[in-house]
């Protein structure tokens, strides 16, 4: 394999002046004061929104067309929903068991397998 050949740079003086700006310039630090910052009292803090995870899960086929049964079934009833959604609610419901509802619930899910299949 050989190399390309080095071209010239179009502009000769940029790449040097690019490089001399990249560097941070020192900004004086401001003087703490006991006067409060100035803050906007017409407008509320906004609400962080929570981080988002993004994750893969195995499950048997019959259990994933629930999933769309379950889609078509609110499409049906006029609120159109995704996936990640319905999970999201299945948890919460999940969320709201007690303990031994939540241990019933559980021993009725089949147990699988878990990691990639073999090729």
């Amino acid at each position: 394999m050989t190399k390309r050949p080095v071209r010239p740079p179009r502009f000769p003086g940029v790449a040097k002046t690019f490089i001399q700006r990249t560097a941070p310039e020192a900004k004086p630090v401001a003087a703490a004061t006991d006067a409060p910052s100035k803050v906007k009292a017409d407008k509320a803090p906004k609400a962080k929104k929570g981080k988002l995870v993004r994750n893969s899960y195995a499950m048997p086929e019959a259990e994933y067309a629930r999933i769309g049964e379950l889609r078509k079934r609110m499409a049906a009833l006029g609120d159109k929903v995704r996936k990640s959604e319905l999970l999201r609610a299945g948890i919460a419901v999940l969320a709201a068991l007690d303990d031994e509802q939540l241990k019933a619930a559980l021993r009725r899910v089949e147990r699988i397998k878990t990691g990639r299949p073999a090729k």
